[in-house]
C-alpha cells in the first residue's frame, strides 16, 4: 500500500491546496468508516482511492445534512445544499473542501456527475420515507435513493461510464444490501420510528410494527418474536440470494479492482451471518460481523491485489472457503 503522499502523486494531484483537502476527506472518511476506508486503501489502485473517498466524503456530507431532525429542516437544509452543489458544477469553483475535492475528481471521472444528479435528485426521497406499505415501495426508494448513492462510488470502479448490465448488477448487489441493513437495524429504526420491512410482508407473519416494539397487546417477548422467526428466515434467504447474484458484478469491474467488489460482497456476507445468527434478538440490536473472518477477507484480497491475480469466490453470500456452501 502506497504512503498517502504517494497515493496523491500516482492520482495526479499535485496541488498544496487541492493536495490538503483531499487529506481532509480522507481523515473524515477514516472517522466514520473506518473498515469501508481500510478495504479502499487497501484494495483499490493508489491513483483511484482519492477520487473513491472524496464521492464517499461528499455522500456522507450530504447525507448528514437529511439525517437528523424535523423533515422540514431536512428537507430545507437539502434545498440549500442541493443549490450549492449546483453552483460549484456550473461555475467548476467551491468554498469547501468537500466541494472541491468533488469538482477536481469530476475532471478525472466525468462519468460521476450523473450520479451526482442523481443522488440529489433522490435525497428527498429518502428524508419522507418513515416505511414501506408494499414491496413496490421498497423497490421505489432502492431505484430513487440506494441505488444512485452506490452508484456515486461504483460508477469509478469501472472503465467510463457504466454498462447497463454494471448498473443492474450493482441494482442487485444494493437491493440485498439495502435489506440487509434494514433487518440488521431493526431495533434501532423501530427506535426512530422508521422500519424498513414492508408493512404487507409484516401482516403476512401476523406482525404489527405496535407489537414489534413491544407497545402492543402481546409485547415483544410473546407472539410478535414467534411470528418474526418465519420473516427473519424468510428475508435471510432473499438477502442471501441477492449477494449470490451479486457477484457477478466481480466480472464486469476491471481485474484490478475485482479484489475490493469481492471484498465488498463478501464482508455483506459475513454481516447477513451474523444477523441470521442473532436471529430475533436483532429486535435488541445490530449483529456485527466476526472481525477475524473481516480480517481474513481483506488479508486474501490484498494478496490477490498484490500478485494482480483474479480469483473467484467458492462461496455466494458469505465468507468464500473452499468446499463449503452459504
Amino acid at each position: 500500500m502506497a504512503t498517502w503522499p504517494k497515493t496523491l502523486d500516482q492520482a495526479g494531484i499535485t496541488d498544496p491546496a487541492l493536495r490538503r483537502d483531499y487529506s481532509e476527506q480522507r481523515q473524515l472518511v477514516a472517522h466514520y468508516a473506518r473498515a469501508e476506508y481500510t478495504a479502499v486503501r487497501l484494495l483499490l489502485p493508489a491513483q483511484l482511492v482519492p477520487d473513491v473517498l472524496a464521492a464517499t466524503a461528499f455522500m456522507h456530507h450530504s447525507d448528514n445534512l437529511i439525517d437528523q431532525g424535523p423533515a422540514e429542516e431536512r428537507i430545507a437544509a437539502l434545498a440549500d445544499w442541493e443549490s450549492r452543489v449546483q453552483a460549484a458544477l456550473k461555475s467548476g469553483e467551491a468554498d469547501q473542501p468537500v466541494l472541491r475535492t468533488l469538482l477536481d475528481t469530476l475532471a478525472r471521472q466525468p462519468q460521476l456527475r450523473q450520479y451526482v444528479e442523481d443522488f440529489l435528485a433522490g435525497a428527498p426521497l429518502e428524508v419522507k420515507t418513515a416505511g414501506f406499505a408494499t414491496e413496490r415501495d421498497f423497490q421505489h426508494y432502492i431505484d430513487g435513493y440506494s441505488l444512485p448513492a452506490f452508484l456515486l462510488i461504483a460508477c469509478l470502479l469501472g472503465d467510463g461510464a457504466p454498462t447497463a448490465a454494471y448498473v443492474a448488477g450493482c441494482r442487485t448487489f444494493i437491493e440485498a444490501s439495502q435489506r440487509l441493513d434494514f433487518l440488521n437495524d431493526l431495533a434501532e429504526d423501530l427506535a426512530d420510528g422508521r422500519l424498513g420491512i414492508p408493512e404487507e410482508l409484516l401482516t403476512r407473519h401476523g406482525l404489527t410494527r405496535d407489537g414489534l416494539t413491544g407497545t402492543g397487546p402481546t409485547g415483544k417477548d410473546g407472539a410478535a418474536v414467534d411470528g418474526l422467526r418465519p420473516l427473519l428466515a424468510d428475508q435471510v434467504r432473499q438477502i442471501r440470494s441477492g449477494l449470490s447474484a451479486s457477484y457477478g458484478l466481480v466480472d464486469l469491474v476491471p481485474a484490478r479492482n475485482r479484489p475490493f467488489v469481492r471484498a465488498l460482497v463478501s464482508i455483506q456476507g459475513l454481516t447477513l451471518r451474523a444477523a441470521a445468527r442473532k436471529g430475533t434478538a436483532l429486535l435488541d440490536g445490530s449483529a456485527r460481523p466476526q472481525v477475524a473472518a473481516a480480517l481474513r477477507i481483506l488479508a486474501r484480497e490484498y494478496a490477490a491485489a498484490r500478485r494482480g491475480r483474479d480469483t473467484k469466490p467458492a462461496v455466494s453470500g458469505s465468507e468464500p472457503t473452499a468446499g463449503k456452501t452459504a
